[in-house]
């Protein structure tokens, strides 16, 4: 409970500040964004996990503060917004006006940036997927010889971008002609954005005399923090775009979502602090599953309409299968 301590208030400050907005029913609906986030987030979280055992003590308290301040206002809020108003060429300040007045008509031009939206996170989530699923120094398998055959193929270079880079050919050539470009942009920008950040951390990792580690430590951690907010940002558009089928109220989307994001984050620390990635071995490997099959639907999601239902069963399974074979592991290894 002690984790969730600064989630609950917040989700009271958002319940209040949703009913004070827009009644009772407006704070329900809240609140059932806020589960939805959550139950659909849960790899996110274990993955997040993975990264923030990383960090030192002073960055996983900014990336349960600070970064929870992006996630709200940040991601879920400013960007889809900056993203509407770069699709329309609309002023910035007239897309906010549009999402508080006319919230059908953002609705729509959030809609129509799905392509864009969808390829950015589907290339950046597929890499996040072969960066663990490529590893050659991993040493634990879940799925044994599949997972040994994926991890030799991390001795050819580049392997992961060029898998992606396949991918998001592919996806290419299967929309439609108007939606080429936005599928181009989108695409290269997420394995820009993933080289770029995972590139910097292995370079401040990279220096060997104690002040410069340092200093190093600093930026890696900062660049850590960048990755996680990466990764959320990849999360959370298509959960910004699949919240206007409950409410088209864009205040009541970001304090529902906020709530959920608030609580993902809380978890992650959970994770950390419980040392559970140590000892259910299998939940990482679920998890990295789980965002590769959500990064083939985003992909796929360009050209046929996939229910969100089905997004959020795929990852429960491989969340749910991965924690079952952890468990038995354990249990194997205590007779043992």
């Amino acid at each position: 409970m002690e984790h969730f301590k600064l989630s609950i208030f917040i989700t009271i400050a958002c319940l209040v500040a949703a009913f004070l907005w827009s009644g009772l029913e407006a704070a329900f609906l809240a609140l059932i964004l806020g589960f939805l986030e959550v139950s659909l987030s849960f790899d996110n979280a274990v993955v997040n996990a993975s990264v923030l055992k990383r960090m030192d003590q002073v960055w996983q308290t900014r990336f349960l503060t600070w970064g929870m301040l992006i996630a709200v206002f940040g991601m879920r809020l400013v960007f889809p917004v900056a993203i509407v108003a770069f699709a329309t060429g609309s002023g910035f300040e007239a897309v906010t006006t549009m999402a508080l007045k006319d919230p059908m008509q953002y609705a729509q031009h959030l809609q129509n940036s799905h392509t864009l939206i969808a390829s950015f996170g589907g290339t950046f989530l597929l890499l996040v997927a072969f960066s663990f699923l490529f590893d050659d120094e991993r040493d634990i398998f879940w799925l044994d010889h599949l997972e040994e055959k994926l991890q030799s193929l991390g001795k050819v270079d580049a392997i992961g971008t060029t898998v992606t880079l396949g991918a998001l050919l592919l996806t290419y050539n299967l929309v439609l002609p108007e939606h080429q470009h936005d599928v181009l942009m989108g695409g290269i920008w997420g394995i820009f954005l993933y080289g770029l950040v995972s590139s910097l951390d292995r370079f401040f990792q990279s220096d060997e005399e104690t002040e410069v580690l340092a200093d190093a430590a600093k930026k890696s951690g900062m660049m850590a923090f960048m990755y996680l907010e990466l990764l959320d940002a990849s999360f959370s558009f298509d959960g910004v775009i699949g919240a206007f089928a409950i409410t088209r109220d864009i205040v009541i989307i970001m304090l529902g979502l906020g709530i959920g994001a608030m609580f993902v984050r809380s978890l992650t620390v959970l994770l950390v602090n419980r040392g559970t990635l140590d000892e259910y071995i299998f939940l990482e490997h679920g998890a990295h599953y789980a965002i590769g099959a959500l990064a083939i639907i985003m992909l796929i999601s360009t050209f046929q309409h996939i229910p969100e239902i089905f997004t959020g069963l795929i990852g429960a399974t491989f969340i749910g299968l991965s924690l079952l074979s952890s468990i038995r592991d354990k249990n194997k290894q205590a007779q043992a």
